[in-house]
């Protein structure tokens, strides 16, 4: 123990490492991946496959709280998916604020084409080195580990810190 009761253990500070390390390995791989087969980023394909795998249209505030994205940033990325045909937006006929989005035809064909290799690289990046029993453990940690931190406030609801005052004269 470091005496330090916000420092971490040696093990914690290894595990944290690896997971930063492996997390970073696949994400690299994956992105080569759908640059070459998509022209798509990461999050670009978070989206486009979250929307060929619904029936309906999603909200804007939908998408981002399932892809762990900003609004801002969101919106930028589906306005590049929009100008390639990929996706359509527009308003929503329940909610005036709502944005809805959905892929179009061409979107879902190109998840089509690109699921088959992003699922080559996963099972060879990740799932190739450890055992079914491994996958499950793994799947029940991070799964643990994950609504954990689904259940912290998101940083736009977390509130914001006051700027400190100066103290009136007197």
């Amino acid at each position: 123990m470091t005496g330090d009761p916000e420092a971490l253990e040696p093990h914690e500070l290894a595990t944290l490492f690896a997971l930063t390390e492996a997390a970073n390995l696949l994400q690299h791989q994956v992105e080569q991946h759908l640059r070459a087969e998509g022209d798509l980023s990461y999050v670009q394909f978070q989206l486009l496959a979250r929307l060929a795998s619904t029936d309906g249209p999603l909200t804007m505030t939908q998408l981002a709280d399932g892809v762990v994205y900003s609004r801002s940033g969101l919106t930028y990325q589906a306005g590049l998916l929009e100008q390639r045909g990929l996706i359509t937006r527009g308003p929503s006929p329940d909610d005036e604020r709502a944005t809805l989005v959905a892929a179009t035809d061409e979107g879902r064909a190109l998840v089509e084409a690109i699921l088959p290799g992003h699922v080559q690289v996963a099972r060879r990046m990740l799932f190739d080195p450890l055992s079914a029993d491994d996958v499950r453990r793994l799947g029940d940690v991070m799964g643990r580990v994950r609504d954990h931190m689904r259940a912290q406030p998101p940083r736009s609801a977390a509130p914001r810190r006051r700027a400190a005052r100066p103290a009136p004269e007197r």
